[in-house]
């Protein structure tokens, strides 16, 4: 376990927005102790956007006996031991049930994520992570977006980013993700390829490894095997990217085989592969590192992450939800996101 920072090193951290999510589900209360935790806070400065008495009433749910502190902004937040920061936009009935589908608690998810947005666009904070948020909630308050993804690329005025899967073995940004296979290889191009590997070379760059080395997976068993298998898909559709990368001094390689792939980034030989579809992706990350996974968007002009969990009415308010994936996806912002100039 990391030890606390001073107050000077802490000035040196990542300020991290936390998104509140749905305050009708679980997030305030994965919130409080994951902010609580001394990892968090050897790694970043997180501070929440959301309703400072929601999180209290999450506290006070939890037994944690803790300072859930307002903030005009993220910059004059402080982190001493027990103290939970948030900028409150005080947008929820006091006695919100818990557990209920909410347009009220709709319209707040949105407006925390928005906040967010507009902080990330002003620089004044390094990364993003969201709580859960529920998205029929989310359309019955007006804001017909599939998701997190898809709004916060609409308020940063983004049209394309990526998804990246991070592990503490691999990292894996995706070329398409949530299509078909058929339709996932028809969409495939060189400038897709090409948009994707430089997303995901800005993103560790700016994590802070200078030169990362990329492995680039194909789209045929044995990415092809020289014509063996498929129908040329690999020169057709990666190629003439990678050459255009290398160009470029990144150090993209490819097309390599899928099945060998992932085990030479396991051992380190890669810092990032580009799968070219969901499945290609996800299904060595859930063997690899499921358990610590967080799901990244990168082309955003910060990070952001997400916990691996929806809004779980079931067990929202009754104190049992465990927070190990939000201290993971706030560890992982931090990890991704710049270091402040200090």
């Amino acid at each position: 376990m990391n030890a606390i920072p001073t107050a000077d090193n802490h000035r040196s951290l990542p300020l991290i927005a936390v998104t509140m999510g749905d305050g009708a589900g679980i997030g305030p209360e994965v919130i409080v102790p994951a902010l609580l935790h001394p990892d968090t806070l050897a790694r970043c400065r997180p501070v929440v956007i959301g309703d400072a008495e929601r999180l209290r009433q999450a506290a006070a749910i939890l037994g944690i006996d803790c300072d859930i502190v307002s903030v005009t902004a993220p910059g004059e937040a402080e982190f001493p031991p027990g103290r939970v920061n948030v900028v409150d936009l005080d947008l929820l009935p006091a006695d919100l049930p818990w557990g209920e589908l909410s347009a009220l608690a709709g319209e707040a998810a949105y407006q925390y994520v928005r906040v967010a947005a507009d902080l990330a666009l002003k620089g004044a904070v390094h990364g993003i992570c969201t709580a859960p948020l529920n998205k029929e909630a989310l359309h019955s308050a007006g804001h017909l977006y599939p998701g997190h993804t898809e709004l916060l690329a609409h308020l940063t005025g983004v049209d394309e980013v990526s998804m990246m899967l991070s592990t503490p073995k691999v990292k894996v940004i995706h070329v398409t993700t949530h299509i078909g296979l058929i339709d996932a290889v028809r969409r495939i191009e060189p400038g897709l390829v090409e948009r994707t590997v430089r997303r995901g070379h800005d993103a560790m760059v700016r994590a802070g490894v200078a030169k990362p080395v990329i492995g680039v997976c194909g789209i045929n068993p044995h990415a092809g095997e020289n014509g063996l298998f498929g129908y040329g898909e690999e020169e057709e559709k990666i190629v003439p990217a990678l050459e255009v990368l290398r160009a470029d001094g990144i150090d993209a390689r490819g097309p390599l085989p899928a099945d060998t792939a992932f085990f030479l980034a396991g051992r380190g030989d890669y810092d990032l592969i580009v799968a070219m579809y969901h499945d290609q992706g996800h299904g060595p990350v859930k063997v690899l590192g499921i358990e610590s996974g967080v799901n990244l968007t990168v082309g955003l002009p910060v990070i952001r992450t997400s916990v691996d969990h929806g809004t779980a009415f079931d067990i929202a308010g009754k104190g049992v939800a465990e927070a190990g994936s939000m201290v993971e996806a706030v560890r992982q912002a931090a990890e991704m996101s710049s270091v402040p100039v200090r």
